[in-house]
């Protein structure tokens, strides 16, 4: 499939205008590359001139500050942020999931899976995710009768029923309790394993990030300030040394005091 490819505006003091030079191609083996990526918000510079690479089939969290622009980061890759300027390219279908599930109220769990579904059988599709992420008995159900992990469940089969190549996920267990969480994130390696999309999760939980990742990237003065690849098998051991290592690492990355966890 050819890379999507976004030309994003630049702003001069005098004028408005396109980027004209297209991305460099994507490698064979990169799902996404983003170029000098740049973002204001008035004149707070949020993103500043950032380059990231995501490997297919990679999964990696971005952790950062409150306000860092992580979500800015994930908004513009999706797509969804016309103020970037800098240079994102895709290899293919691109799904988020955010922190909210954003269900449309009206329409019932399996209407919202199928919602702008381009196949032949858009309910026979919205089947088979919703039986994927154990929904199956829920598909007639009203959204506002799910459970918060069973709303991000619909959240995440009505993303992964696009088949995307990079998969998108904006804090999405950060408002579930701590057993619906864990839940949750053995759920999504066991999906990322059977469809093997790159991910780019957001999250503030640093064990968040250790427990599921394969990179961990820490995101402050609008540029990735630090990458760590996590060879370890998973499940995870918490109190694995390496884990441990890497878990003082970040947080000192990210300006916690030795000691502190909150």
């Amino acid at each position: 499939m050819a890379p999507r490819l976004r030309a994003v505006k630049e702003r001069t003091h005098s004028a408005e205008r396109d980027v004209v030079s297209p991305p460099d191609p994507l490698t064979p083996a990169t799902a996404a590359s983003v170029r000098g990526l740049n973002r204001k918000f008035g004149d707070r510079i949020v993103l500043d001139g950032l380059d990231l690479d995501i490997a297919h089939g990679e999964f990696i969290a971005l952790i950062g500050r409150s306000g860092s622009g992580k979500s800015t980061l994930l908004r513009a890759l999706a797509g969804l942020d016309q103020e970037v300027t800098g240079q994102l390219s895709a290899a293919g279908p691109v799904s988020v999931a955010f922190q909210e599930p954003r269900l449309v109220p009206w329409k019932r769990v399996l209407a919202n899976v199928a919602l702008g579904l381009r196949v032949a059988d858009p309910q026979a599709s919205a089947r088979t995710a919703l039986d994927e992420v154990g929904l199956t008995e829920r598909a007639s159900a009203w959204p506002g009768t799910l459970s918060g992990g069973e709303a991000q469940r619909a959240s995440l089969a009505r993303a992964l029923v696009r088949h995307p190549r990079l998969l998108l996920l904006d804090e999405p267990f950060s408002a579930l309790d701590a057993l619906t969480r864990i839940t949750m994130h053995q759920l999504v390696l066991s999906l990322w394993t059977q469809h093997q999309p790159a991910v780019l999760l957001v999250t503030h939980d640093v064990d968040e990030a250790l427990a599921l990742a394969d990179r961990v990237l820490v995101l402050g003065g609008g540029r990735i300030t630090h990458s760590s690849s996590i060879s370890l098998p998973r499940p995870r051991d918490r109190d694995h040394p390496n884990l441990v290592a890497l878990r003082l690492r970040l947080l000192t990355e990210l300006g916690v005091p030795a000691g502190r966890t909150d």
